[in-house]
């Protein structure tokens, strides 16, 4: 059950600092690689969105992620990792409930092999579970965090070197995909990758999570990392397994999905604002995509008084 606590206190800064608070897109560490300063885990105001892909060792307690539509936990000692642009919140944890929490690049993880399972359900959007840990694991979490704390940056390679490794044997032990619970434990054959191309796709993403809700396309892009079009497409879809396009269209989704969570503004306004042409499309894009209407989502995910507060604001839509 959790407990009463003090108010949350946030690490990340907005990605985009002339957006309303509740816009979901923010930055931890300038996207570098970077440790969370806190270890008390905290209920979260709202989902939110960012670039790197997010480790979350819990050392006791327990925690429930809103994660993409889904509610899961993760109790003590338990190892969980993510792409940090799938929409996520924790909801819910025991009080005193501690973790250490790392950021990490993408480009650490494109760079797995190119059939690596782990590296295709990261960026697919799973919720990761670790089914081997082992007992020193938590005191090298301890001293990676401490390490990119210290702000000697000579430290950041080595414990870049010593988490891939890790993340390596990972794959090779066996996972699963918590949602699902699934367990998943096959070798794939490695694969060297050109690491400018990787930190490019890497840039590309970036660039949409914080952009998609400008009138961009992708040749706009492809121009912000310095690639044609056509070849910055090949190479997007090569590596994350979707279209530029259809990237740019998640991101709106998923940004306006986390703001009918976080905000009371009105349908109309939270689409318009989230990139849409039209109210119709938007409709259209989030039904096809979560299989329901934006207010019955955002019914379903409010609690009864919250609900009445929001039915009662100003522009309210009901469809």
């Amino acid at each position: 059950m959790s407990e009463p606590q003090d108010p949350y206190v946030d690490e990340s800064v907005p990605a985009n600092p002339y957006m309303d608070r509740g816009y979901p897109v923010v930055v931890f560490g300038d996207h570098s690689f970077c440790a969370g300063k806190s270890t008390r885990v905290q209920r979260m105001p709202g989902p939110h969105m960012h670039s790197q892909v997010e480790l979350n060792l819990v050392t006791r307690g327990h925690m429930k992620y809103w994660f993409d539509g889904r509610e899961l936990t993760l109790p003590a000692r338990r190892l969980a990792l993510f792409w940090g642009m799938i929409p996520h919140q924790v909801i819910e944890c025991a009080a005193e409930t501690e973790f250490v929490v790392l950021y990490v690049p993408m480009a650490a993880f494109l760079e797995l092999p190119t059939l690596s399972h782990l590296r295709q359900a990261i960026f697919g959007g799973a919720l990761i579970e670790a089914l081997d840990l082992k007992s020193y694991d938590f005191d090298m979490f301890a001293r990676w965090r401490l390490d990119l704390l210290s702000g000697d940056r000579s430290l950041e390679p080595i414990v870049r070197d010593e988490l891939t490794a890790r993340v390596r044997r990972l794959d090779r032990e066996g996972w699963h995909d918590l949602r699902n619970a699934q367990p998943i434990a096959k070798v794939a054959a490695h694969h060297d990758h050109d690491h400018n191309r990787v930190l490019k796709v890497e840039a590309m993403a970036r660039y949409i999570g914080e952009n998609a809700l400008e009138d961009i396309s992708t040749e706009d892009v492809g121009r912000a990392v310095g690639l044609h079009p056509n070849y910055a497409m090949s190479l997007f879809k090569r590596v994350l397994g979707l279209s530029i396009k259809q990237s740019i269209t998640r991101q709106r989704l998923d940004a306006a999905r986390s703001m009918l969570i976080a905000t009371d503004r009105n349908v109309a306004s939270i689409a318009f604002d989230c990139g849409f042409r039209s109210l119709s499309s938007f409709y259209e894009a989030f039904e096809h995509r979560f299989q329901t209407s934006p207010a019955t989502f955002r019914k379903s995910v409010l609690k009864p008084g919250k609900r009445k507060e929001v039915e009662a604001s100003p522009g309210f839509e009901p469809r």
